[in-house]
């Protein structure tokens, strides 16, 4: 039986589609290029990725599931052992995986001095494509060699420089992988783009300009919790969500002298929050001391990390 464009049932691809690797490679940038919206959030800083993101991306012949995960790095923190076990998590649930690698900070030969990652890969025993970024910010001579070395290191089913920012490749990528989905049904509504609620994606851009605005480490110590999420028609919504971080003097840098620092953040945040929900927001941001968060299952199971 044939739907309205003329495919047949038997026909129609759908799968999950994980993108991995290092932190800062673009894996973030990629997927919302992939997905067609911003989802994940993107800074200029490592390790922004904390959480596994949702994008769907459905069209008449396919639906691809992809799922962004945090950068692959040696854990310090409790928070980190989570971000790794949702990372882990993803590649052994997606149907294909997309391992990506950043071409400005590569040479021949050193791209997978990560054996803890190769020995992943082969364990999961998945169909693993390279994905070569910011090609675009290097000479064309340096690329094949890292193609012939990566090809040499792992046994890749395919290769694609690409750049992601650009979206140079990209529409390549997207064939590819829309050719080798599995056969079956779509899994989700074709209106669909991700299952992640609202108010995951305004913790996340709190978060981003968190990053943004704030220097060195101090980032990292910091999470977002959102307290209330209330649509009042005819009225702005109120937000209200505190920023925490694990010492005192921490909470006086977020703030700021006079809380110049926190109402930038603050105002940044809420031009975010109202683009993505496309509806005006009242926003409440305060900052909270919690003592050693990231090495706290009770707040790591709070904050979605657990």
């Amino acid at each position: 039986m044939a739907d309205n464009h003329g495919l047949t049932a038997s026909s129609f691809r759908a799968g999950y589609v994980a993108l991995a690797g290092q932190p800062n490679v673009g894996k973030s940038t990629l997927f919302n290029a992939l997905v067609g919206q911003q989802l994940s959030i993107v800074t200029k800083k490592p390790q922004t990725t904390r959480h596994r993101v949702i994008g769907i991306s459905s069209s008449d012949e396919a639906q691809m599931i992809f799922l962004d995960t945090p950068g692959i790095l040696e854990p310090r923190y409790r928070l980190h052992d989570a971000m790794m076990k949702s990372a882990r998590l993803a590649m052994s649930d997606a149907d294909i995986i997309l391992w990506m690698i950043d071409m400005t900070s590569v040479h021949p030969g050193e791209e997978f001095h990560e054996r803890i990652a190769l020995e992943t890969l082969k364990e999961l025993k998945k169909p693993v494509y390279l994905v070569i970024n910011k090609i675009d910010l290097v000479e064309k001579d340096r690329i094949l060699p890292v193609i012939a070395s990566s090809s040499a290191a792992f046994p890749f089913h395919e290769i694609f420089p690409l750049s992601a920012l650009k979206g140079d490749g990209v529409p390549e990528l997207r064939e590819t992988l829309i050719r080798n989905l599995p056969l079956h049904p779509p899994y989700y509504p074709p209106e669909m783009i991700t299952e992640a609620p609202e108010r995951f994606f305004v913790s996340e851009l709190i978060r981003a300009r968190i990053f943004e605005n704030l220097r060195d480490e101090l980032p990292y110590s910091t999470s977002v919790d959102i307290l209330d999420f209330r649509e009042e028609p005819g009225k702005k919504d109120l937000i209200q969500a505190e920023i925490y971080v694990e010492r005192d003097s921490q909470k006086g840098i977020v703030i700021g002298k006079e809380g110049k620092s926190l109402k930038k953040i603050g105002q940044e945040a809420r031009r975010d929050i109202e683009a993505f929900l496309e509806r005006p927001v009242f926003l409440e941001l305060h900052v909270k001391v919690r003592n050693k968060w990231r090495e706290s299952d009770a707040w790591l199971k709070r904050l979605g990390y657990l």
